[in-house]
């Protein structure tokens, strides 16, 4: 228990600590979120020392019921935290001895805030990737009705930004879709290895006094128990993977973001954001800004930061708890409320997204069917290299006479290959272009189907 200086380790000390240090060292300013869990793994503790003769029954009653009282506290927002609660397991430890007195103090029998705070931090972040599963499986869902309902909809598919071939719009949010698919997969194999218990480990060595790690596991719906109390207390890689996993699925909607972005130039003129989800000008009355594209963009470099430095924190640690592990909340705090308001945004910006279907069809020009072109000739029967640089002559010719490549005539076509025949009009139909993709994963109307299919099998194999 607490010693007359209100600290879990005072007794070893003699007079104050710097001001200073004290407000450097605390951590109550971000890890009372944890409240919550705190009192959770407490409870379940206090049952794991009265099975092993800890505690009586009368005991563990009495300490379960101030427990709840603490709660309740905290909940009604009227816990009052006093100036030596360094962390949230002080302050929670300290509260319930003045409600229940020196009982509390059996509480910490065999427990170290070593393997405490790591038993917290796991089941917050248990919880919380559960909620920010279900907002990533929403957005997927979103931009798959999306795709299904939009899915005849063709416009200019782009590599180095520049025009390549005739896609249809659904391929395009389906190859973002997908990317996501993978992200909430990932998501859910963090969470997996977060849910392992390492609360029985003590500080270091483990514990002592009998109490079973398999009830603790039971009352605390853990899937596993740690394997080494040495490096429970210390090992912190579900919070880097978690930090990573943040980074990857940034990674991935910054760049639909910057997609759409362009998209919504006048430039382009394929989208226009819903004004939900735009802001204006301070001088210039015409400007609908992105910002809500431009947040997420920016806010991946943010998630970034957090899991580089999180992984320099970790390098060089020697063995067990170091209080350098103090650094993780604040990491997985931020990057926690980062994820969950740019998934909701970037839902609100797909549901709300208004398509320029007639400059998308406007965009799209007969030079992008020039590997058709040469497709044309490959089923005539010549090899793909000559049909290349057959496809590329009568490119070089259009440019030439100054004419988009369908107006050469097919009297012109014939001096680069004697193949080329009247069917070759055939080639300058769009629809015609995107139909002949039809292997798996192509842009053809069967193929895009058949990945709407798969992305929602996905998703509701991931919720079952």
């Amino acid at each position: 228990m607490a010693s007359e200086s209100g600290k879990l380790w005072g007794g070893r000390f003699v007079g104050a600590v710097d001001p200073i240090m004290e407000k450097f060292n605390a951590s109550i300013a971000y890890d009372r979120q944890l409240w919550e869990v705190d009192v959770q793994g407490s409870k379940a503790y206090s049952r794991g020392l009265q099975k092993a003769g800890l505690l009586t029954k009368a005991e563990m009653d009495k300490i379960l019921q101030g427990l709840d009282k603490v709660a309740e506290e905290w909940a009604q927002g009227t816990f009052k935290l006093n100036p030596n609660d360094e962390d949230i397991h002080t302050a929670n430890e300290r509260r319930l001895k003045e409600l229940i007195g020196e009982t509390a103090g059996k509480l910490h029998t065999g427990r170290s805030r070593n393997d405490q705070v790591v038993t917290d931090l796991r089941l917050w972040m248990r919880q919380n990737c559960s909620t920010l599963s279900g907002l990533l499986r929403e957005l997927i869902r979103t931009m798959v009705d999306r795709a299904e309902a939009e899915r005849d909809i063709l416009f200019p598919g782009y590599t180095h930004l520049q025009r390549a071939q005739p896609i249809r719009w659904s391929h395009w949010i389906l190859s973002h879709a997908v990317a996501l698919t993978r992200d909430s997969e990932r998501l859910l194999q963090v969470q997996k290895r977060i849910n392992v218990l390492p609360l029985g480990s003590g500080a270091i060595a483990g514990n002592p006094l009998g109490v079973d790690r398999e009830l603790l596991r039971t009352e605390l719906k853990f899937g596993a128990i740690t394997l080494n109390s040495m490096d429970a207390t210390s090992e912190r890689d579900f919070v880097a993977e978690f930090l990573f996993w943040a980074s990857l699925c940034m990674t991935h909607l910054s760049r639909m973001a910057e997609d759409l972005i362009l998209y919504g130039t006048k430039e382009f003129s394929f989208v226009q954001l819903s004004d939900a989800y735009s802001t204006g000008s301070s001088l210039m009355p015409q400007k609908k800004n992105p910002d809500s594209l431009e947040l997420i963009r920016s806010k991946a470099g943010r998630v970034f930061g957090r899991c580089a430095g999180l992984l320099m924190t970790l390098k060089g640690l020697p063995s067990t708890y170091n209080k350098d592990l103090q650094e993780d909340k604040e990491a997985v705090f931020e990057v926690s409320d980062t994820m969950g308001a740019v998934l909701q945004v970037a839902t609100g910006v797909i549901s709300t997204l208004q398509i320029h279907r007639e400059n998308m069809v406007q965009a799209l020009s007969p030079d992008m069917l020039a590997t058709d072109l040469a497709y044309y000739l490959v089923r005539k029967g010549m090899p793909f290299r000559q049909a290349h640089e057959a496809s590329g002559k009568a490119v070089f010719m259009a440019e030439t006479k100054g004419v988009p490549l369908n107006q050469l005539s097919l009297k012109e076509l014939q001096t680069i290959s004697p193949l080329f025949a009247g069917d070759v009009s055939q080639v300058w139909d769009y629809g015609h272009s995107v139909e002949q993709y039809a292997a798996l994963g192509g842009t053809a109307r069967s193929s895009v189907d058949w990945q709407i299919s798969q992305v929602r099998a996905l998703l509701r194999a991931q919720q079952a």
